[in-house]
């Protein structure tokens, strides 16, 4: 390694002690009540059902009926929605088309101080209501009111077929677009073509109604006769597809039942995350205390370092990074990280060890430090890949279908299925990036700063090392 110069230490362990400092406490500005977040810390941490508290549920179709994938697509649409109406934002849904089965969680609000997640359970599961009015007059809660309350021009059974299609360029249409396309029933298409007939003189408005949400409201162009429609707007191929779901999702032909259910209290989820903090606290307090009586010298670089990886990982699950977003973490998380800290302490426990065996087999302190840490990579290396591949088939198994490790395994979880066990993969999730970390700041970091104080004549003591001479 090249030479490293006596203000390597103290350049890496401010840095270092900075990161951490501006993960736990982030960075916001307040104007007003108005808050603007511009670091997330962990106060900005999403927390899991097992912690914040919730539901966690799984639908099937009633009856035992045998859904095609764009019913299952429509039904989750419905519930997503549903979801938004109620004000529950912070949500997991997504579905198992092997078994027709459509998993949802979702923690309990905020504000919510009697939430009864049985009767909220029952209202996601209800048959959606689709309806098409006239104008798109909402009253001060957004709901339909004036004409638009009274003036149903379609329902759901009125709509045969709602599909996302792209338009290409035109006349009317430059550049073409994603549009949703409409195929009515005979008897849709009479009512559609009265009612668009008359508002096509005026430019008015046909609003698209899931129960009592506005999801569209298109202005009248022109008079639509022979029951085919498209509706235009600011869409991709993404948000084009989610309306027609949500389009065909008020024309279900089966009911939602309830195939499994549970729920946690906030309050127990609470005390497990305080004791998870504190037990944590002590282990880091104790285990830095013991590699520093054990390993001197090296013992003080590892809990800087070990304070390092921690902050790191927390920035990970938080968001801090503005290019990724966060995730959600569980208490299984949490052991996740404690058992990152425990390799990255093995990590340097093993260094430590082979500084001190170089030390005793006669070698210089320079060349005891440069060898000691060329050797422990090998050990290093072999551990924390072996645990990251195990890392890695966690999130895959257990991650939801659109997640990186889920897609890169699927040919060998697409048999089972997605898994209810979204905590196991923020397991999976805070190991992996905790070993990650581990070969940064203990690998790395932890070599810059021993080898950097090695140079003061203060630390030339090899006893400082373990050494016995």
């Amino acid at each position: 390694m090249k030479r490293v110069g006596k203000p390597v230490f103290f350049v890496v362990a401010l840095l270092i002690l900075a990161f951490a400092a501006s993960v736990i406490f982030g960075y916001s500005y307040w104007y007003g009540d108005i808050s603007k977040v511009y670091i997330k810390g962990v106060n900005n941490i999403r927390f899991g059902i097992d912690i914040k508290g919730g539901v966690d549920v799984t639908f099937t179709p009633d009856g035992g009926i045998n859904a095609e994938n764009s019913q299952l697509d429509s039904a989750k649409e419905v519930i997503v929605q549903r979801m938004i109406a109620l004000g529950i934002t912070d949500y997991e849904a997504y579905i198992d088309y092997n078994n027709d089965r459509i998993i949802v969680r979702f923690p309990w609000k905020e504000d919510e101080t009697e939430f009864d997640p049985e009767a909220a359970v029952k209202e996601l599961g209800e048959t959606a209501v689709l309806t098409f009015r006239e104008g798109a007059d909402t009253d001060a809660n957004g709901l339909p009111s004036g004409i638009t309350a009274s003036n149903i021009v379609l329902e759901g059974k009125d709509v045969a077929n709602a599909y996302s299609t792209y338009m290409n360029a035109s006349s009317n249409n430059a550049t073409g677009q994603w549009v949703v396309a409409l195929e009515l029933t005979s008897e849709g298409a009479a009512k559609f073509s009265e009612a668009t007939s008359r508002l096509a003189a005026e430019k008015g408005r046909i609003s698209i109604w899931m129960d009592d949400m506005m999801i569209s409201a298109p202005t009248v162009q022109t008079a639509i006769l022979d029951g085919s429609a498209t509706i235009q707007g600011d869409f991709d191929a993404d948000s084009s597809k989610s309306l027609a779901d949500k389009i065909n999702s008020g024309a279900l032909p089966f009911k939602l039942t309830t195939a499994s259910f549970s729920s946690i209290s906030p309050s127990l989820g609470s005390g497990a995350l305080k004791a998870m903090v504190i037990a944590g606290i002590i282990a880091f307090c104790v285990i830095g205390v013991y590699m520093i009586i054990l390993y001197r010298l090296p013992g003080f670089v590892s809990v800087i370092a070990l304070a390092g990886q921690v902050a790191g990982t927390l920035a990970f699950v938080s968001g801090y990074f503005g290019f990724m977003n966060g995730s959600i973490l569980t208490i299984p998380g949490i052991a996740g990280i404690i058992l990152a800290v425990g390799m990255g302490v093995d990590a340097n426990v093993i260094t430590a060890e082979r500084v001190k065996e170089e030390i005793n087999n006669g070698k210089t302190l320079d060349g005891a430090v440069d060898l000691g840490f060329k050797r422990a990579l090998s050990a290093i290396l072999d551990g924390n890949i072996t645990t990251m591949l195990i890392a890695i088939i966690l999130m895959g198994a257990f991650g939801t279908p659109d997640s990186i490790f889920a897609k890169a395994l699927s040919f060998v979880f697409f048999m089972f299925g997605p898994s209810t066990a979204g905590t196991i993969y923020s397991f999976g999730y805070t190991l992996f990036t905790g070993v990650i970390l581990n070969l940064f700041f203990g690998a790395l970091c932890s070599r810059l700063m021993i080898a950097s104080l090695s140079k003061f004549k203060l630390f030339r003591n090899v006893k400082l090392y373990g050494g016995e001479r």
